[in-house]
């Protein structure tokens, strides 16, 4: 019978390797946890399972459902671009959401990249729409417009986020310069107002902008060839999302590489953060960036003193939930199944203290109709405790 402070020390097969012994202390709960056979033949794998931390549940697990469609003005319409849903927020009795808006197909970058629309989310507005029981919504109009020919914003604004602080309004978002070519570096811009309605006033110049530290490879309009890649952002600042936090605020982004590759978890897709002390700047990147190994668009909440943050769609370590107690310095709470929504907005409306997921029980996504088209959906999930087979009863808990 095992002690509970039982030694093992595993020894290589190379004599000449007897330095890198290593002794790992097990316990006999961590044996029947991990269904241990034999302690003195630890495979990598189980070396890495008694690193997890023992006392992390299945509070962070959950399971997405299917999307399901909403009514009223944001059901799907043909020839009409909705997508990238900030969070919700309610005031006077309604939630609010914001989004990106364009009308027609896209062409690519093969025509005319000046005077063609190249992706959805190109040739985009910031739109706003109402609704009473987050179902049923009515598109109210324009909230943030494309800047004027020749400024930081003039071909697309685009990937909304809201803050509210302070009875102020804050919507980040992406911006584009003409022309879209496939070497353009996307910004982060900035709108602020009194009122959820407007109107909106743009920021002069960008809030965040891509690293310069990364060289283009000739002129060929190919973002894949450089001379050197550069910082995890060199290329684009994407989806910014801030979040008030220790008397501060923390600006998230996710960085785009000039020259990224396809790794073993996908794209080459990391998030940073850039720090300011009032919500209109000036934001300084943090010189832990990147922040992530992996992710999409941003999709962070304040949890116990901390921020969460759900990572999908790209990266090694895509689909898990993370939480930091800084806000920097991130660890997996949970691998979940693969998720169906994509560009989450949330409903800050919830008491995210509840517990660590609660704020992901329902809220936003868009879906790709088509190449051309995509449409704001509803999502929800759940937290799954147990796996048990049709028919069987499970522990109740």
């Amino acid at each position: 019978m095992m002690s509970c402070d039982t030694k093992v020390k595993e020894e290589s097969g190379d004599a000449t390797s007897q330095n890198n012994q290593e002794t790992i202390e097990i316990s006999e709960e961590q044996i029947d946890k991990l269904g241990i056979s034999d302690v003195n033949h630890l495979s990598a794998a189980t070396k890495r399972a008694l690193k997890w931390p023992t006392d992390l549940g299945n509070e962070w697990f959950i399971q997405f459902n299917n999307l399901k469609p909403l009514k009223g003005d944001l059901a799907y319409e043909e020839g009409v671009v909705r997508r990238d849903p900030s969070a919700m927020i309610k005031e006077n009795g309604k939630y609010y959401v914001w989004y990106s808006r364009s009308t027609g197909p896209s062409q690519g970058f093969g025509g005319d990249v000046e005077n063609e629309k190249v992706f959805p989310w190109d040739r985009c507005d910031i739109w706003y729409a109402t609704s009473e029981d987050g179902e049923t919504w009515k598109e109210e109009g324009l909230a943030v417009a494309r800047g004027k020919k020749g400024e930081y914003d003039d071909r697309s604004v685009f990937t909304v986020e809201i803050m509210k602080h302070e009875n102020k309004y804050y919507l980040s978002y992406q911006t584009v310069k003409s022309p879209y070519s496939v070497r353009v570096k996307n910004q982060i811009g900035l709108a602020w107002s009194d009122s959820p309605n407007g109107p909106w006033t743009k920021s002069k110049e960008p809030i965040l902008s891509p690293a310069d530290n990364g060289i283009w490879k000739g002129e060929e309009q190919n973002r894949f060839l450089v001379e050197k890649r550069g910082d995890f952002d060199s290329h684009k600042v994407h989806d910014p999302c801030i979040i008030p936090f220790k008397g501060k605020f923390y600006l998230y982004y996710k960085g785009e590489q000039m020259g990224e590759e396809i790794t073993f978890g996908g794209r080459q897709i990391r998030h940073g953060v850039a720090i300011a002390d009032k919500p209109e700047g000036p934001y300084i990147k943090s010189p832990y960036n990147p922040i992530s190994n992996s992710g999409h668009e941003i999709c962070v909440w304040p949890y116990n003193g901390g921020i969460a943050a759900l990572i999908t769609t790209d990266g090694p370590e895509k689909n898990t939930i993370q939480w930091s107690p800084d806000g920097i310095n991130f660890e997996i709470m949970s691998v979940i199944p693969g998720v169906d929504a994509h560009a989450i907005g949330l409903d800050r409306t919830v008491d995210n203290e509840k517990e660590p997921t609660e704020i992901l029980r329902w809220g936003l996504s868009h879906v790709y109709n088509s190449w051309n088209y995509q449409s704001i959906m509803s999502f929800t999930s759940k937290r799954k405790k147990q796996h048990v087979a049709k028919g069987a009863k499970g522990t109740k808990k």
